[in-house]
Formats: structure tokens, C-alpha cells, sequence
């Protein structure tokens, strides 16, 4: 959500803060910040509403030039999109800071804060953190002390860069809840939520972990875990190139990551298939000796993730023979759950900071499971290093916030899951093989249906105008339906939504008339004859068809229905396949809105809070 950059240096830092600033847009946000210290007791601040660039065009035309700086995007929580709100946040010209996450005790520390005299200046619960600092400040206590007291406090998540008007030479920076990096360099030092706003000035990176404080100056780095024991953490080269994060010859980051997809699933595949079998060591050393051993399977995810979960289940159950329980982490972690015998516990999320799929799996670590697998597109995030197992998906860097590739390299690496954990249980070596080979056909398959992009950017212009649009799906494919609803409302505004072919009876088939689109999944499988019952009952009540079908499929356009044809596949890798078209049209509709495709109102790419 909220993103963070910070900069000690022997050279000017505003424009690397930008520039990083710049580099996190796609997490989302509504308003910015930037504080350098230019000197010892001047601290020079802007705030501004809207976009980076406005902030920078203000930093223009008021220059700063200070070495030690600190930035923010703001995506709001507590207090309304405005000036006042956003950060940095100071207290008294004196300190300052930017705060990701959510202090959920700043209720209790603003009544004691105002009893003791502070003046608030914003609704936000991160001014409560900046008054704590500078209480500790001028009790005679350094900053990194003074870190350390407020954090004391504070109850809830934060990634934390704080500094001090009288102490030009250290920036202090604390994490818990909240990813937070520190960017190494040579004289020079930088922080950051993500990597990407680093990468145009280091490569090299220590990840803090839970409960960190680190104190920074131009030549060092110290960190102290919880306990308050000094500590050190390795030094990792990001392979992550500066230029990745640009939309290239592309309109939109979303339709480059769409059209990356075939390449992102290549490498999905890569080194974890030789000759006709998964290699179990692709999920970690320990895996060969576990998988035999697990008799169920729970997964847990949100948004998209969680669609890619309940796809997952059909194989899972269907190949693998292995019951599979599928759950939203912001409910699976507020409810009493009952532990299979032997069960793993399979967590979903392309950033690995999502914070209710963290708080899920760490109450599964308490609760008795086999053993956790992590399926993630970040290697070095929180997800990734508290699981036991992990599969990266090597999407690369998915900056639209609207998933795409991220997607559908989580379908491959479940799909990997299930062939592998299928071999312990009901698959044979011939089985195996039949599936791998399907699994290595897949890239060139999307490379067949996006070559339909034309044919959809036409199709686009019947649902411009409509406010409303139904996804009819069975078996796997509901699962596709639900993903492709979910694209055209976060990127359109188009209300949408999925239902399950079979249940248009149970209410959906109310709504149908000539004014609201039906999109409909038809794979070859032996759902296909249900499906088309399904589908005469919208065109019965004058409902207006649009059927993504397989090429074997035996139906044709006839009056308010509309087939697109897309490349003849298998029921094992349909779930793949008709991702992509769902993805394009929404697209295509949000083009045509004139939305804000890659950055859609309201939402964040990473929600790294509750």
C-alpha cells in the first residue's frame, strides 16, 4: 500500500527519493511527501495531494539539498485524503517520519500524548509515533534509543524511517507488520518497502526481519532484533533490472505483464520438470521426505490468489485424490478452524506481504499442520522466509495493480503441487508424463489466444456502456469466471460478478435482460451439455451472450449470442487458458472508460494492512 524511501548520502538525495517515490506508484496512493535536512536545525518539508509528479514539481521549483532525506506515498486509513495527513509527519521541527502499517493502540497514546501537552495536526495514527520519538529526543536520549522507547508502545504494524533535526549523520529505521530493505551502498545508504524504488542506485539489499531496528549512517549499518541483541543480516544481490518496472513499448504495465505471460510461465516451469516428471526438491530440500506423508491440504489467499486457490482445489482433488480446503485469509485467521491429520498448509500471495495471509500462516505454525509451503512471487519476502517449503513463481515485477501474471504462474505452481503431491497418491509414471507434457504446451497456447487481442479490444465496445456484467463458469473454470469479474471491477468500475452456471435458478437469472452482458466459459469437458442448458435459459429471457469456448465446442453465433473462439486445449490446463481472454477484456473495457487502468481508484497492489 503505502510506500517509503529514505536516502543518507555525501550527495543531494531529493531527486534518488523521487525517483523512488516514482518507482512505488503502483502500490497505490493519494497523496505524497519528501523531508531533507539541509543542515543541522533545517528541515525542509513538501506534502502535496495526487501524484508524484506534483510533489516533484513543487520540489522543483522550491529545490532541495539536503543528504539526509526521507519520502512517502500515502494510500489513507486513518484521516481523509488531505495536506495535513500526509507524510512526513513532525513533531515540533524538531524530528520526522513516514510510517507504513496501522497503530491500532493510537486512540489511547493521543489522549495521554494531549493530557501531556502535544498539539495534533493530522487525523492520522502515525502522528502518535513522531510525538513518542521526540518525547524520548528531548528526555537526552539518541535517536536510535529514542526509536526504540516509541516502538516500545506501539501495538500494531509499522515499518518505520525516522530523523532528527540535531543529528545529521544517522537514520533510524524499524520494522514490524510492515516489509522495510535497506539499499547498500558505498558512502552511502537507502531504505525502502520495495526494492524496485532502489534498484536505479543499489542491487545490493539486507531484508530486516520482525521486530528490527537499524541505525544508518553513510558508512554503516547496525540492526537489532526484538530481544535487542545486535545482529546481522546477509547481504543479498537483486538480479531484479532497474528497467524492469518500465511499460516499455506498451500502453499500460497491465497489458505488457498480459502479454508477458507466456515467458512468465516458462519460467515458472523452468528446472523444476525434467523429462516427464516435477522435481520434488523444487518446493525445498525437505520435500521428497514430507509430501509422501501429507493426507490434505489447506490453502489460504486473498483476491486473486484466492481464485488461484480454489482452481487449485478441483485439481487437488480430482488428481491427487486429496481433500482440500480453500479459505480468504482475512476470515480463515478470526475463526476456531479443525486441523486435518497430516495436512499442509499452503499459503498464496504475489507480494509475500500480504498481511492477513501472514497472520494466517503464522497461526498455522501454532496449530498443529504437517508442515507450510509458501507460493510467491518475492524471494526475499516475510512469506517466503517463515514457511518451511516454498515455490517462487518467477512472475518478474508486476507493477499494474490488477493481477495478471501473477496469476497464472500461481495456477502453474499449484499445478506443479498437484502433480507432485499426486505421485504419492493416485498417479502413475504414465499419468505424470500426460501432465507434464501439457503443462510444457501451455506458453505456446497463450501465445495462440492473445493473438485474439484485436478481436477483443472489438468485442470491448458492447460492454462500455453497460453497468452491469455477469461471469457464468463450471467446474475449474467458476474459479476463471470469479477472476475475470473481479478484472473488469477493479479496472472498469463495471459492476460484476460470478456465479456458477448451475445456480442462474437460484436467483442470477432475475437479472437477466437485454441491458446486462453474460459471459459465459465453454470448455470441452463433460460439463459442456449442463453449461449450454444453462446458457438457452439466458437467451430465452432476451440475455446477451458473449462464450469464450473451446475451438471443439459445437456452438455458433445466433441472435444475442456472440462465440469467440479460442484454441483448442485439455481440461487440465483450461484454468490457464481462459485466463487470458478475461484479463483482455477487461482491458479493453477500462481503456475505453478512459479509467486509470494500472492504478485503479481505492485500490493497492500490496495491502500490507488488515
Amino acid at each position: 500500500m503505502c510506500g517509503i524511501v529514505g536516502a543518507i548520502a555525501q550527495r543531494p538525495v531529493a531527486a534518488i527519493l523521487l525517483e523512488g517515490l516514482r518507482r512505488l506508484e503502483y502500490r497505490g496512493y493519494d497523496s505524497a511527501g519528501i523531508a531533507v535536512l539541509e543542515s543541522v536545525g533545517q528541515l525542509q518539508r513538501a506534502r502535496s495531494l495526487g501524484k508524484v509528479a506534483r510533489l516533484a514539481a513543487e520540489v522543483s521549483a522550491h529545490p532541495l539539498a539536503g543528504t539526509l532525506g526521507i519520502a512517502h506515498t500515502r494510500w489513507a486509513t486513518h484521516g481523509e485524503p488531505a495536506v495535513r495527513n500526509a507524510h512526513p509527519q513532525v513533531c515540533r521541527d524538531r524530528c520526522a517520519l513516514v510510517h507504513n502499517g496501522i497503530i491500532e493502540n493510537h486512540e489511547e497514546l493521543r489522549r495521554e500524548q494531549r493530557a501531556a501537552g502535544h498539539r495534533f495536526t493530522s487525523e492520522t495514527d502515525t502522528e502518535v509515533v513522531v510525538h513518542a520519538v521526540y518525547d524520548a529526543l528531548i528526555a537526552g536520549h539518541p535517536l536510535i534509543e529514542a526509536v526504540r522507547r516509541a516502538t516500545a508502545r506501539l501495538t500494531g504494524a509499522y515499518a518505520l524511517a525516522v530523523i532528527d533535526v540535531q543529528d545529521p549523520d544517522h537514520l533510524v529505521v524499524a520494522r514490524q507488520g510492515s516489509p522495510l530493505v535497506i539499499g547498500v551502498g558505498f558512502g552511502e545508504h537507502f531504505v525502502a518497502s520495495d526494492v524496485f524504488a532502489l534498484l536505479p542506485v543499489t542491487h545490493r539489499f539486507l531484508f530486516l526481519e520482525e521486530g528490527d531496528i537499524a541505525e544508518i549512517t553513510r558508512e554503516s549499518v547496525q540492526i537489532w532484533d526484538r530481544q535487542g541483541a545486535l545482529v546481522v543480516r546477509p547481504v543479498k544481490e537483486s538480479s531484479v533490472a532497474a528497467d524492469s518496472a518500465e511499460r516499455g513499448e506498451y500502453r499500460h504495465f497491465m497489458l505488457k505483464e498480459i502479454f508477458e505471460q507466456p515467458r512468465a510461465i516458462a519460467d515458472t516451469l523452468e528446472g523444476r520438470l525434467v523429462g516427464a516428471r516435477v522435481v520434488p526438491e523444487a518446493f525445498g530440500t525437505a520435500a521428497a521426505e514430507l509430501f509422501p506423508t501429507i493426507k490434505a491440504v489447506t490453502i489460504v489467499a486473498c483476491g486473486t490468489s484466492y481464485h488461484a486457490g480454489l482452481v487449485a482445489r478441483y485439481w487437488l482433488e480430482s488428481l491427487a485424490g486429496l481433500p482440500c480446503n480453500v479459505e480468504v485469509a482475512s476470515e480463515y485467521r478470526y475463526r476456531r478452524h479443525v486441523v486435518p491429520e497430516s495436512a499442509l498448509f499452503v499459503t498464496i500471495s504475489q507480494s509475500g506481504e500480504t498481511a492477513d495471509t501472514l497472520a494466517a500462516l503464522r497461526i498455522a505454525k501454532e496449530s498443529g499442520y504437517a508442515t507450510t509451503l509458501a507460493i510467491c512471487n518475492v524471494p526475499e519476502s516475510s512469506l517466503v522466509r517463515e514457511s518451511d517449503l516454498l515455490l517462487l513463481t518467477r512472475a518478474g515485477p508486476e507493477i499494474g495493480v490488477a493481477s495478471t501474471k501473477a496469476f497464472t504462474t500461481q495456477l502453474m505452481a499449484l499445478l506443479l503441487l498437484t502433480v507432485t503431491l499426486g505421485r504419492y497418491q493416485r498417479l502413475d509414471e504414465a499419468q505424470e508424463a500426460r501432465l507434464v507434457t501439457l503443462m510444457r504446451s501451455v506458453p505456446a497456447k497463450m501465445e495462440q489466444v492473445l493473438a485474439l487481442d484485436g478481436l477483443i479490444a472489438r468485442l470491448a465496445e458492447q460492454f462500455v456502456d453497460k453497468q452491469h456484467t455477469l461471469f457464468l463458469g463450471r467446474g475449474e473454470l467458476y474459479p476463471i469466471a470469479m477472476e475475470g469479474a473481479l478484472k473488469l471491477k477493479e479496472i472498469s468500475y463495471i459492476h460484476a460478478e460470478a456465479y456458477p452456471a448451475g445456480e442462474l435458478k437460484h436467483g442470477p437469472l432475475a437479472l437477466i435482460d437485454e441491458d446486462m452482458p453474460v459471459v459465459a466459459l465453454a470448455a470441452n469437458n463433460a460439463l459442456l451439455e449442463k453449461l449450454k442448458s444453462n446458457l438457452e435459459e439466458v437467451r430465452a429471457r432476451g440475455g446477451q451472450l458473449y462464450v469464450f469456448a473451446d475451438f471443439q465446442v459445437p456452438l455458433s453465433d445466433a441472435a444475442g449470442v456472440t462465440v469467440i473462439r479460442l484454441p483448442e486445449t485439455d481440461e487440465l490446463i483450461d484454468a490457464l487458458i481462459f485466463t487470458i481472454p478475461m484479463q483482455l477484456l477487461a482491458y479493453h473495457v477500462a481503456v475505453l472508460k478512459g479509467t486509470d487502468v494500472d492504478q485503479p481508484r481505492n485500490l493497492a497492489k500490496s495491502v500490507t494492512v488488515e
